[in-house]
């Protein structure tokens, strides 16, 4: 049994692939907002390691569903490996809002990139 199971109603994913620029933002936008559907506490994790390029129009949508979810007392969390989301997030001063999650299961564990390394370090 997951040990933060009590701390959110839900557990959504949206993963998304290929390049998130001006043109395929606003699908992701849809996604994203389909996956907040609906009330309660809300643990969603965005999954972008099929990611090969994206840019600042990425934010709005992201911005906007950590809003929800925090409103709903619940949390966002993003998982990415390609150093240009990094720089995204970095660059638009995001990345205290968004840290680096490796896997899915970590972000469901709430174990940031940062610290699983540390972890492993001998």
């Amino acid at each position: 049994m997951d040990p933060h199971s009590d701390l959110f109603d839900e557990l959504r994913v949206v993963t998304a692939g290929g390049e998130l620029d001006l043109m395929t933002v606003p699908a992701f936008a849809r996604d994203l907002v389909d996956a907040r559907h609906g009330g309660g506490r809300l643990l969603l994790i965005v999954d972008l390691r099929g990611v090969t390029f994206m840019d600042g129009s990425v934010l709005e949508p992201l911005c906007a569903a950590r809003k929800d979810c925090h409103e709903r007392l619940g949390q966002l969390r993003v998982v990415y490996h390609l150093p240009g989301a990094g720089l995204v997030f970095r660059a638009a001063g995001l990345r205290d809002w968004f840290p680096r999650y490796a896997s899915t299961h970590d972000a469901r564990h709430d174990v940031r990139a940062d610290r699983a390394t540390a972890d492993r370090a001998p």
